[in-house]
């Protein structure tokens, strides 16, 4: 692995930079991608940010969101290929391709599954609260100005990867680095309201569809939703419109482990897994083939849907401690 003063020196001596996150795009991903692009552009470098996927509706406010490219040829055959807040090069989606080009290649993540082998030069914190928290740091070596649009897209970073301050990785650094966001021209409460209180119609409405499908477990610790293809047409909705539904399912009483299947094709299940206090859904997810953080992870399954559910849920409910009848 290699230090933050390392990988400032390799951004330095590129020219040309592609920067990208994972697929489903979240506000840590997103916002580590556009902070570090316009850094990278203050220091006179050709960046293009790109995404597997394109950026949900409800963070089209980020400072350089218009600039993402979902399926997109790098400006200028970039010679450096920066990967930020992605643990496995098959989360690249179409964009794991550049992996395999001629080019200086970066990984920044803070996941605890990242094994830290798939780029040249890797920076793996598994103790910050989001990528964008190790980018602070990383743009402090590098001596950039961090304006209010950097500050804008590290705060987005930071406030949705922690749960707006509520998981356990939230440090006194995290929330030190956050009031400096907020010095630089952060309008904090706007942004949440932004993030949290803006939501469109079709997200509520596939929220109140989905609670009718509620299922929880006999002793009430394992609370789990299926969102297939059918529910989302119902509203002309897409996956962007469940955001946030598994956190809902957590704030049950007496749950500790939250489950979300989304269909994204026929046969194909993205599970987001989501905890309370002490079951690590990291390692829950990791027996599946993916992982995360703790309190926050998931992964990608394919089979029939009962079958899915059944072996998710059974493994879920023997983490938190029940045994199915």
């Amino acid at each position: 692995m290699n230090s933050l003063f390392e990988i400032s020196s390799v951004l330095k001596d590129s020219s040309r930079v592609l920067l990208c996150g994972h697929i489903f795009p979240d506000g840590d991903c997103l916002g580590s991608v556009a902070a570090l692009g316009m850094v990278l552009e203050q220091m006179g470098k050709r960046v293009t940010m790109a995404s597997p996927d394109p950026v949900p509706g409800d963070l089209l406010f980020l400072p350089g969101s218009d600039r993402f490219c979902a399926d997109c040829e790098a400006d200028g055959d970039p010679d450096t290929f920066v990967v930020l807040d992605c643990s496995d090069p098959e989360r690249l989606g179409e964009l794991r391709r550049y992996l395999d080009r001629r080019l200086v290649t970066v990984n920044i993540d803070h996941h605890l599954n990242n094994t830290a082998g798939f780029t040249r030069y890797c920076h793996l914190d598994s103790d910050a609260a989001a990528t964008g928290e190790i980018l602070l740091d990383l743009i402090d070596i590098m001596g950039a100005e961090l304006n209010r649009d950097v500050a804008i897209c590290l705060y987005v970073a930071i406030v949705t990867d922690t749960g707006s301050f509520q998981y356990e990785k939230t440090s006194p650094k995290t929330l030190r680095g956050v009031a400096r966001l907020m010095e630089a021209g952060v309008p904090a409460a706007m942004i949440n309201s932004l993030i949290y209180e803006e939501k469109p119609v079709k997200t509520i409405q596939v929220l109140g569809a989905a609670l009718e499908r509620l299922n929880i477990s006999t002793c009430g610790k394992v609370a789990w939703v299926v969102v297939d293809r059918d529910l989302l047409g119902r509203f002309s909705a897409g996956n962007e419109h469940t955001n946030g539904l598994v956190n809902f399912l957590r704030t049950i009483r007496g749950v500790e482990v939250a489950i979300l299947f989304l269909e994204i094709n026929t046969g194909k299940y993205k599970v987001s897994f989501r905890s309370k206090s002490w079951v690590n859904v990291h390692l829950l997810a990791a027996r599946m083939g993916g992982g995360g953080h703790a309190r926050a992870s998931g992964c990608i399954l394919q089979g029939d849907m009962a079958q899915v559910v059944g072996a998710v849920v059974r493994e879920a409910v023997h983490v938190a401690g029940e045994r199915l009848p």
